[in-house]
């Protein structure tokens, strides 16, 4: 086995068990175990917000945060504009699902839609707080990009 020197351009390739090399991205004990939690919090307020407010206050933990945070942690301002901006989508589509539910003829419609939107965003969040323990980054894949 040789070691190899990578030219402009050029990226190491993963291992054999597919993880990439420590040479990619960031190392994640290179965030403060403050920053940490308080990105977990940003992802896990919202769920504590679905329960408190039946969902239609989710958006506000992660705006508190983001507004503590936003001049002192990039990491954690990232976090919680993520949350805040997929909530804001998360809403959106719950209140289609209850205008739907209004109008009876698309009932069929708007249960199963208000459903889906809920199960996303329990997951989504549950994953973001999974991964902001462990001091990486997660991009909410349907958001609407208020916050940055």
């Amino acid at each position: 086995m040789s070691n190899y020197s990578y030219g402009p351009g050029q990226q190491p390739q993963p291992n054999y068990y597919g993880a990439p090399p420590q040479s990619w991205g960031h190392q994640p004990s290179a965030i403060p175990p403050e920053d940490r939690s308080a990105a977990a919090l940003a992802h896990a307020s919202t769920l504590i917000a679905m329960v408190v407010s039946a969902g239609w206050l989710s958006f506000v933990g992660p705006l508190v945060i983001w507004m503590l945070y936003k001049d002192k942690s990039p990491y954690v301002r990232r976090a919680a504009a993520g949350a805040f901006n997929f909530n804001i989508w998360v809403n959106i589509a719950m209140v289609i699902g209850w205008i739907m539910c209004i109008t009876i003829v698309l009932l069929p419609f708007g249960i199963p839609l208000m459903i889906f939107a809920a199960l996303i965003q329990i997951f989504a969040h549950i994953r973001a707080c999974l991964r902001a323990l462990n001091g990486e980054d997660y991009t909410y894949r349907k958001q609407f990009r208020i916050l940055t």
